[in-house]
């Protein structure tokens, strides 16, 4: 039988050899100053526009990219084609497509006073194809919202140790903050007191478990409220504890939002990284001891019911599930996401110390969520999946069951360690969840105009105000994302999810092939122009058997959608997708118009790469 050992040692080959080589040319490609000013310089202001050191804002970074997607993605990607088309997808396509799309986001918006690549378009193809992403952007961060929050609350129900731990780690990220902001207390000693505090809730998590309402948990649970919470909205299709804990996560979001970034995100971040960082290079060690020792419970070999390759319309009772596109739009974080793109031209960029720190944490930062994503298919190799067809709810307790029995390896129990991982997938969620509200400000700000280096606090009854407020404007977004999320159509929620994402990804290599096509005639178009050419043909044809196939013929026409809620549900997927595939075309068809006209017009000399 296949040893899991070459999932990782495949993608350790590929990844080395991008970041050695292919990111130093990247580096000087867009030519990179380490004595430039950056925004987070020129516009410091101590609450969005921070100078950060870099392995603070590399876990910064780091914890807000990753979320649940690089996890669920290939676990039910490698179930129903198997394992090696999604390994060859994450191992090849990260480093060439997923690692550049994340630097040039993040390379372009410092040299475009650390705006989003809406604002970055707009400078160049005009004042709709800005309002158009800007507004693309923001409706899929609603989304993201959405399938975030509900994750977090499949895993709290799943794993209520969890839940004690997540709470004990923000506490302790607070007072972190104020260690290092207000008491400038030194760096390195009190990191490593705060990291062994993140530990250490781990431990007391295992011992006093947290529910909101009854249900199957383990021995000494502590239940908050009483009944089995039916009357919770969403509890007939997600279950009480589930249903309750989503509001309860939206709302931490907001507030850690509203609050400048040293207070919580960046100081959270950094030490979530810790453990994340553990929670994956520990897997990658434990395969590699467990491989060569044989000390782990189960060999760690790959599990008969995965197969090497499912054909391409994949395993019987997935339904029609052609490998190209929807394999490609399956795994999306992990191997290329353009929610990245909103975290690298929205927090990171203002917080960037030094123009040169871009190489290691927008394309290194990349790459990491690419081993986050081969040690999720690592844990589904180990642990195997019977349910293709469960998503969401059958991907999740698969990584922490696989990755306890890896963490066997190196003397972890098998309880602990699914504890630990399952803490570890909540920290990643967590992060991008609260991260994804304040990036959903940004682009208010932008669509409504707000001069850099200002915000607002949206309590009072100007309109703009209060769409762009530090304090309104999360109610804008998480309010809809509830109702996504208690409507009961979570699995809808993801296939969308998962086309916006994929698309905005497109979008996000346009803007940076239209500012490279206006800085210089002489900058190749290659390195962005052909992922977004490949991702703009992958995202439109899978949207396409999402409304059309799925939707009109099966649901409508042939009656699949059996009861008027169903039917409505349908006619909202269509109109979505619909108006994603419109957005995107009619993007593309400016950013192509705007390189025609540049790149065939008189010979121009060489334009700094700036705010024109």
């Amino acid at each position: 039988m296949t040893q899991v050992i070459w999932i990782i040692a495949a993608v350790l080959v590929t990844f080395t050899a991008g970041y050695v080589g292919y990111s130093r040319y990247l580096t000087q490609f867009v030519e990179l100053d380490e004595d430039a000013e950056t925004p987070a310089h020129k516009y410091e202001d101590g609450q969005e526009y921070v100078p950060s050191k870099k392995p603070v804002l590399l876990g910064h970074h780091y914890s807000s990219i990753a979320g649940g997607a690089p996890i669920v993605g290939p676990i039910t990607a490698g179930a129903i084609w198997g394992w090696v088309p999604a390994l060859l997808w994450i191992a090849i396509g990260n480093p060439l497509m997923g690692a550049v799309h994340d630097f040039v986001s993040l390379s372009g918006s410092l040299r475009h006073e650390g705006k989003s690549i809406g604002y970055m378009i707009g400078e160049y193809v005009g004042e709709s194809g800005k309002n158009m992403l800007l507004w693309f952007a923001f409706l899929t961060i609603i989304l993201v919202v959405a399938v975030f929050a509900l994750v977090v609350g499949i895993v709290f129900n799943a794993y209520p140790q969890v839940v004690t731990a997540s709470l004990l780690y923000i506490g302790l990220a607070l007072a972190f903050g104020v260690y290092l902001y207000q008491f400038n207390g030194p760096f390195i000693p009190g990191t490593v007191v705060f990291v062994v505090g993140v530990f250490a809730s781990v431990w007391v998590g295992l011992q006093y478990p947290l529910a909101l309402f009854a249900g199957d948990y383990p021995a000494g649970t502590i239940v908050l409220l009483g009944g089995a919470g039916d009357w919770v909205p969403g509890a007939a299709a997600l279950g009480g504890n589930t249903a309750g804990w989503i509001p309860v996560v939206m709302v931490y979001a907001a507030i850690a939002s509203a609050l400048p970034v040293w207070v919580l995100l960046q100081p959270r971040d950094y030490l979530s990284s810790f453990l994340l960082y553990t929670g994956v290079g520990g897997a990658i060690v434990a395969i590699i001891v467990g491989t060569v020792l044989g000390t782990s419970s189960s060999p760690l070999v790959i599990d008969s019911s995965i197969g090497a390759f499912e054909g391409f319309w994949g395993v019987e009772g997935a339904g029609l599930a052609p490998l190209f596109p929807l394999l490609f739009i399956t795994i999306a974080c992990g191997t290329i996401s353009g929610f990245h793109s909103l975290v690298s031209s929205g927090t990171t960029a203002k917080q960037l110390d030094n123009e040169t720190d871009a190489r290691l944490i927008g394309y290194g930062g990349m790459l990491g969520e690419g081993l986050l994503a081969a040690v999720a298919l690592s844990t589904l190799a180990v642990a195997g999946f019977a349910d293709p067809e469960g998503g969401i709810g059958a991907a999740l307790p698969n990584f922490a069951e696989g990755g306890g029995i890896i963490l066997t390896s190196v003397g972890v129990s098998e309880t602990v360690g699914a504890v630990f991982m399952a803490l570890v997938l909540c920290s990643f969620l967590l992060t991008s969840t609260d991260t994804a509200v304040r990036l959903g400000r940004y682009m208010m700000e932008e669509i409504v105009g707000t001069p850099a280096g200002r915000t607002d606090t949206g309590l009072n009854m100007d309109p703009q105000s209060i769409a762009r407020g530090r304090y309104t404007n999360p109610l804008v977004q998480i309010l809809p994302a509830y109702l996504l999320v208690v409507s009961g159509q979570w699995v809808v929620l993801w296939q969308l999810f998962g086309g916006a994402n994929q698309l905005l990804a497109a979008l996000a290599l346009l803007t940076a092939t239209v500012w490279l096509a206006n800085w210089d005639d002489n900058k190749q178009l290659v390195s962005t122009g052909v992922p977004m050419a490949i991702m703009v043909t992958i995202t439109v044809l899978g949207l396409s058997i999402l409304v059309f196939y799925e939707n009109l013929y099966l649901n409508l026409l042939q009656g699949g959608a059996e009861t008027a809620e169903a039917m409505v549900s349908s006619g909202v997927q269509m109109a979505i997708g619909l108006v994603l595939i419109g957005l995107a075309l009619a993007l593309v068809r400016l950013g192509y118009r705007n390189i025609q006209t540049v790149r065939s017009g008189p010979e121009r000399p060489a334009a700094e790469p700036g705010d024109d």
